[in-house]
């Protein structure tokens, strides 16, 4: 802890061309494919938490994040305000229900950190209540961690200037009208009140196994890359992604099913087993 600077005096990233964009982006991409495949073989569990400023671009990312994997073991967890029985239990309750089984991952847009964010900011929480949620979430996220989910999370950052152009840009396309409420203009109203928040919870979150890390979205594309960059390193640390070998079981079965002979040679292959379309 005590490693960051105030949110509203870092730098913003420079820009990054369409060219590089699209080389790193499929890279990656394709890295999750194999992560996925991994968490799937070892039983393993990842959670992403992202937070971030209304307009920053929290939509984007996820979606090119997720757009190449396994729709089945994986979950996308939009958070808004508790519902009337999540209301009467403590608030890490949804969480905890919606937490990956092994081999799957969840993504969450929006957090348990809205209990020191929003709910502190508009006054939803006593301030007792979100004065002690940071220990809470810390004993959580340790929890988790010590449970081996592999913890991902953090804050995707737009400046006030930015965050103005990508509303007004909302709002003159019919197609995106629809992402913009009155709670956006009543949160930019607070942005002073929530960069306290933010840096708040950063000081008191930040912990050795659950780091936050700051992404700054001005520039969308670089965004994105540094986003699911982050992912990729963090969910498959220390991890083997080499393929497995195939189970001699399974190889005997093609053979008794097919004929197929894995140390043929390709054309015998092909012959034995049919057209290699797919």
């Amino acid at each position: 802890m005590g490693r960051w600077k105030k949110l509203d005096k870092m730098d913003l990233a420079d820009g990054l061309d369409e060219e590089a964009y699209e080389e790193r982006l499929i890279q990656v991409q394709y890295r999750l494919v194999h992560i996925q495949q991994w968490l799937a073989r070892t039983g393993k569990r990842a959670v992403v938490a992202i937070e971030g400023w209304d307009a920053a671009g929290k939509g984007g990312l996820i979606k090119r994040m997720t757009e190449r994997l396994d729709p089945r073991p994986l979950y996308v967890w939009q958070i808004a305000a508790p519902t009337r029985e999540e209301q009467g239990r403590h608030y890490l309750y949804r969480f905890w229900q919606r937490l990956p089984a092994p081999g799957e991952m969840a993504i969450f847009d929006r957090t348990w950190y809205g209990r020191v964010l929003v709910e502190r900011v508009e006054g939803y929480t006593p301030k007792e209540a979100w004065r002690r949620a940071y220990d809470e979430i810390n004993s959580f996220e340790r929890a988790l961690t010590d449970d081996g989910v592999r913890l991902v999370k953090f804050i995707l950052h737009v400046s006030a200037k930015e965050q103005r152009k990508r509303i007004i840009e909302r709002l003159e396309t019919p197609e995106k009208r629809f992402k913009v409420t009155l709670d956006d203009f009543r949160n930019i109203a607070k942005r002073k009140e929530y960069l306290a928040a933010y840096d708040d919870m950063l000081e008191r979150t930040d912990t050795d196994y659950a780091p936050w890390t700051v992404i700054a979205t001005d520039n969308k594309r670089r965004a994105r890359i540094e986003g699911i960059e982050l992912v990729a390193d963090m969910v498959a640390d220390d991890a083997d992604l080499t393929p497995p070998e195939l189970d001699p079981k399974v190889v005997q079965a093609a053979k008794d099913a097919f004929g197929w002979d894995p140390l043929a040679p390709d054309a015998v292959r092909d012959n034995k087993g049919g057209s290699n379309d797919d």
